[in-house]
Order: structure tokens, then sequence, then C-alpha cells
């Protein structure tokens, strides 16, 4: 049964990490230096491809697009998190909680998308290299970005008005650092039936689909691999795409495992940690996995630090 002492919610209390108040400095230390690697690791990316005319292909316009909503995905939570953090001030108020939950859904989303529509790249690239030019042309690049942002919004915004609807109860405090869909409902004195069905249809139908065609891109461009016989070539797309599953992995297993795995709506410490990794660490390794192990975007950050230079 829901609880029945409803009030008028202005505000909610943010109660963050479970952690020692001695230990408020290192760890407010760690995030911020997570948060500026984020930051100028992306922003970085997002110049390197704008300046050398080399990375003007549909592979490293994807990647912009991924590192763009890596910094706003971190953005709308860490600041507020860090502030929270120095201050112990927790509180936060209703619209901003609501705001931060909508661009929250909406960045998620959209990463969910791109990591899609990078492994479609990656298909095309490797299983049908002589079409790649004539499949992958501008428009079809441009569609897919404006119909992942598009969805993206429409995705948030559904979430967005069935959580305004709903009352809430007198215990305004989220045992968690951001504010989270999930935790909402939980502490919410309405019935929130059609909230979880939306969560698990049309959610789930969003985190599904993008998945499978991951899946299926990767299960045909490993078969293509496998026939190559070159070694320099099978070590080539491997490399290429290496990267790119790592990020998979590491930002699907974890959102799997809070939102879909998970036992009950209560927050555990476990499913906190789990939160960090992709609202906090995935954004700040994606400019790492898909740097270091690319040519072409450390020779175009070799001349840019010689041009700075000189």
């Amino acid at each position: 049964m829901r609880r029945e002492n409803k009030s008028s919610v202005s505000e909610f209390l943010l109660l963050g990490f479970p952690i020692q108040p001695e230990q408020q400095g290192v760890f407010f230390t760690l995030f911020l230096g997570m948060y500026l690697t984020t930051v100028l690791g992306n922003l970085l990316i997002i110049l390197l491809i704008r300046l050398d005319s080399r990375l003007h292909t549909p592979m490293y316009f994807f990647l912009s697009q991924l590192a763009l909503s890596d910094i706003s995905l971190s953005s709308i939570i860490v600041p507020k998190m860090l502030m929270n953090m120095q201050t112990q001030q927790q509180s936060i108020h209703y619209v901003g909680c609501i705001s931060q939950m909508y661009f929250f859904i909406l960045f998620g989303c959209l990463d969910n998308f791109l990591l899609a529509v990078m492994a479609y790249d990656r298909y095309v690239a490797i299983c049908q290299p002589l079409h790649y030019t004539t499949v992958m042309r501008q428009e079809l690049c441009i569609s897919l970005i404006a119909g992942s942002w598009f969805f993206s919004c429409i995705h948030a915004l559904l979430h967005t008005l069935l959580l305004v609807q709903l009352s809430f109860c007198a215990d305004n405090t989220i045992p968690h650092f951001f504010c989270d869909i999930t935790v909402l409902l939980k502490m919410s004195c309405s019935d929130i039936s059609l909230n979880e069905l939306v969560i698990f249809t049309e959610g789930g139908v969003l985190f599904i689909l993008p998945l499978s065609s991951i899946l299926g891109s990767y299960v045909h461009i490993g078969t293509t691999v496998l026939r190559i016989p070159s070694t320099n070539g099978l070590f080539k797309a491997f490399s290429t795409c290496s990267s790119h599953l790592f990020v998979v992995s590491l930002y699907y297993g974890t959102l799997a495992g809070v939102y879909f795995f998970s036992t009950s709506w209560d927050f555990s410490d476990k499913d906190i940690i789990a939160s960090v990794m992709y609202t906090v660490v995935t954004p700040m390794l994606n400019p790492f996995i898909y740097s270091l192990r690319n040519k072409d975007i450390k020779q175009a950050l070799e001349i840019f630090v010689k041009r700075a230079n000189f």
C-alpha cells in the first residue's frame, strides 16, 4: 500500500553518497577532477573534429554528437552534486528536480540512440566498404541525428508529463545524488501503475531496439571480420570496433542493472555506485577510449598542439 500522508512539495532533499563527513573533501576533489576531465576531454574531441578536415566523416560526426551529449549528461548532475557536497545544502527546488530528471532522461536516451547509430556506421564501413560513401551520405547522417534528438525529447517529455501529475508524500528525502525517476515514483502517494507500465513498455522498447541494433551490427561485423585473410586487416577492424564495444558494454550493463534487473524500487548503495558509472565515469572515459586507440584523432591532436605552440 502507498503512503497517504500527502503534502505540497516545494523542494526535495538529496542525500547524496553514503560517505562519512570527513571523506567529503576527498570525494569532492575526485568528482571535480572527473567532471573537468569529462568536459575538457569531450570539448577537445569536438574541437579537433571541427578544425581538422580529415575528420569530417560520418564516424567523427557521430562521435562529436556523443561528446556533446556526454558533456550535457554530466553537467546536469555533477555541478549540483558538487555544490551539495561543498555547502552541505542538500535541497533542490521542485522545478529544478523535475528539470534535472527531464534532461537526464533526454541525454541518457540520446546516448542510447547515438551508440546504435555509431554501430550501424561501423557495420556499413566494414561489411559494405564499397558502398559506404553512398549509404552514409550527409542527408542520412543528419536525419539519424535529428531523429535521435526528436525521439529522445519525446521520450523525456512523456515521462516528465506523467510524473508531474502525481502527488508526493510528506517525506521529501531522495536517497540519491540526483533526481532519478524511479526514486521519485517511489516517493509518490498517487497510483503509479501507468508510470510503471510506460517505463517497462515504451522505455523498454527504446532500450531494447537500439541494443538489438548494436548487437546485430556487431554480429555481422564479427562474421565479416573472420573472413578477412589478412592479419593486419583483422587487427585494424578489431581495433576500430573494440573501443565502441567497451563503451556499449559499460553503459548498457550498468543501466540494465539499475533500471531493469534491480530486485525492488528501493535504491541501494550498489545502485548508486552503478549510477555513478553511467553518469560520471562513462562520459569521462569516452574521450580516452575513442582517441587513444584512434590514429586520426591522435594526428589531429599533434597538429593542433604544433599550431598552438607556433
